[in-house]
């Protein structure tokens, strides 16, 4: 069935009770662990003012509120928005978990006067030692470290993966697909330690960036990737307009009504859409008009980032961006 008939079919039934397509897999965005030396107040009043900056940052879809009028304020009273905390025997040592308000975290990156792109999946985190292992959570704290400072979440493959590393470097659609459905992203990190350096290559959308690093230590060359990591998905993915921009979508591989439904769904679900609107159908592609926060371009990369769409979508007359759906 063509997907034009199809989506007279969806139309029909409507999509207003469409639930959220996916669960935040890395954990709560307002909840963060941080190291302290002691149980003191002075050490417990630093670690809420260094958790809120990481989720201020997370909310805020990764971008740097540091020069922002009120940030240092806001940091000094962030035990007054924190909703809960636990101290924590890790094998580093002790550390505070800490859990924010969530609506007043919201509020305050509003009156910092953020335009938020969305809260970023996490990254999956495919790295290789010498021998060809990959890395554990435990081998991987320092480059986790760097990233949650920025505030980037990150997730680690499960045991016994048998992801093909190849194919997720050629940003090979099934295997993106694969990773989409096991760990709900679109963010891949792969790299390979070889002595004191390392290649690194990062997926988002289905497109790849390499780069290459050298440090003194491992931990060095893994946190110097982590914060790497995090500037190149911020340069990607935080281009906030400085007004709301409108144009047109085109989304191409939809076999379904239900395709079509999720569709929608996501774009109604990102915080920086505005509007969206159905202008035709073709084959197994719709034209959409939409209305957002953010640059047609950008909103693109900060959609393909989620896992379920692709920046490999086939041109289309009229559209400004395209996209591919992923099954």
């Amino acid at each position: 069935m063509r997907l034009s008939r199809l989506l007279i079919v969806a139309l029909l039934l409507g999509f207003a009770t469409l639930p959220s397509l996916y669960a935040q897999t890395a954990g709560s965005p307002y909840s963060v662990i941080v190291p302290v030396t002691d149980t003191s107040a002075v050490q417990r009043d630093q670690a809420f003012a260094t958790a809120l900056g990481q989720v201020l940052t997370r909310v805020a879809g990764g971008q740097d509120l540091r020069g922002n009028a009120g940030y240092p304020d806001a940091l000094g009273s962030a035990g007054s928005i924190v909703q809960k905390f636990q101290y924590q025997r890790a094998a580093t040592g002790l550390t505070l978990a800490v859990d924010f308000e969530p609506g007043s975290v919201r509020r305050l990156v509003t009156k910092l006067g953020v335009a938020s792109t969305g809260i970023k999946p996490p990254v999956l985190l495919l790295v290789q030692g010498d021998d060809g292992a990959l890395f554990d959570q435990t081998a991987l704290a320092s480059l986790a470290a760097a990233a949650a400072a920025r505030g980037t979440n990150v997730v680690y493959p499960a045991a016994g993966s048998t992801l093909d590393l190849a194919k997720l470097g050629a940003a090979d659609s099934a295997t993106l697909a694969a990773v989409n459905q096991q760990y709900h992203t679109g963010l891949v990190l792969l790299g390979k330690l070889h002595g004191g350096s390392a290649d690194w290559t990062l997926i988002s959308g289905g497109q790849a960036q390499h780069w290459s690093s050298q440090g003194a230590t491992e931990d060095t060359l893994l946190a110097t990737a982590g914060t790497g990591m995090v500037d190149r998905i911020g340069k990607q993915l935080n281009v906030v307009g400085a007004s709301v921009s409108e144009g047109k979508l085109w989304v191409s591989g939809l076999k379904s009504a239900l395709d079509y439904a999720n569709l929608l769904a996501t774009l109604q679900a990102d915080p920086s859409v505005r509007q969206v609107s159905t202008l035709g159908a073709q084959d197994d592609g719709v034209l959409l008009y939409v209305k957002a926060a953010l640059p047609l371009s950008g909103l693109a990369a900060n959609l393909a980032a989620s896992g379920r769409l692709l920046l490999k979508g086939e041109p289309h007359q009229g559209a400004d961006a395209n996209l591919r759906w992923v099954h």
